[in-house]
């Protein structure tokens, strides 16, 4: 997979931490930098942690679908892209911050949102595999431009039906 892709696939995965990064900034009205390096931190792992998983997983049952798997990586990430635009669009209409009762960048409530938004992650690791790319550049990349890293959760979805159409358009499927 070329380096350019590769970046684009971070970006695009990194978009939801971005955004629940921003409105857990909104949030807290004053945020701290222990506050930023926590969700960047934890954020960071999980979204290096999920696509490893994913690409585990796909390695386990990519001989039984391999005359498929161009389809189940376009669906996986069309799915997974659309989410996000879905997710986006809805954000963009109710765009008010409120004020939290727990600080969302502490314990538990930092985890739960750091698994959540790299759920995708997961599937885009497992389409990866079916694909037969390797994982580590792929992975790293994501954790670190999530790490360093509204309107973020659109372009990452938009990004990841881009990637899914060139999936296809890569397998001849347009020809």
């Amino acid at each position: 997979m070329p380096l350019s892709t590769v970046l684009l696939l971070a970006v695009a995965l990194s978009m939801d931490a971005f955004a629940v990064a921003v409105a857990s900034g909104c949030a807290l009205r004053a945020p701290h930098f222990r506050h930023y390096a926590r969700l960047s931190a934890c954020f960071g792992f999980f979204q290096f942690l999920m696509p490893v998983l994913g690409w585990h997983l796909g390695l386990s049952v990519r001989d039984c679908m391999e005359a498929w798997d161009h389809w189940i990586a376009f669906a996986l990430l069309a799915w997974v892209g659309g989410s996000m635009l879905c997710s986006a669009l809805k954000s963009m209409k109710n765009s008010e911050c409120g004020r939290p009762a727990t600080d969302p960048a502490a314990g538990h409530r930092m985890w739960v949102l750091g698994v959540a938004t790299s759920l995708d992650a997961l599937a885009v690791g497992l389409s990866l595999a079916l694909l037969q790319t390797p994982i580590w550049g792929p992975a790293a990349l994501t954790g670190v431009v999530c790490a360093l890293n509204g309107r973020a959760e659109l372009l990452g979805g938009l990004t990841l039906l881009l990637i899914a159409c060139n999936i296809l358009r890569e397998h001849h499927v347009f020809d």
